[in-house]
């Protein structure tokens, strides 16, 4: 009796322990991305960036007042899917300011191919 308390005591915590994991079990792998972003050579702050996969769920940052910005796969969770991505430049949604152009907002050319670990992409718009 005792034993079969123990396996049932042992199964109950790899049950436990397993459903109360940090990570959801169908979370892609993830790259950190971070940089700066500007315009004709100035930060410009307050803007959102879009990190769109081709296939899965974007990952959305903020501009600080800095230019500077790290993504943000969920609230908790900081990073972009690995692989090829579309990155558009929006202004925020409180936000006024210098009109973002096109190429680098709804028709985006920005790519970026993220992988594992530690990514860097600094964006230089130019307005013209």
């Amino acid at each position: 009796m005792t034993r079969m308390m123990s396996v049932a005591a042992l199964v109950a915590m790899v049950v436990v322990g397993v459903s109360c994991s940090e990570r959801a079990s169908d979370m892609p792998e993830l790259g950190q991305v971070h940089g700066t972003v500007t315009l004709d050579g100035k930060p410009i702050p307050g803007v959102n960036l879009y990190f769109e996969p081709e296939k899965g769920r974007s990952s959305m940052a903020q501009v600080n007042t800095d230019g500077v910005y790290e993504a943000l796969y969920m609230i908790d969770e900081k990073g972009v899917k690995i692989g090829p991505c579309i990155v558009r430049v929006e202004i925020g949604f409180n936000e006024s300011g210098q009109a973002i152009p096109a190429k680098y907002g709804s028709k985006s050319e920005l790519k970026l191919d993220v992988k594992p670990g530690d990514n860097t992409f600094d964006i230089e718009m130019k307005s013209k």
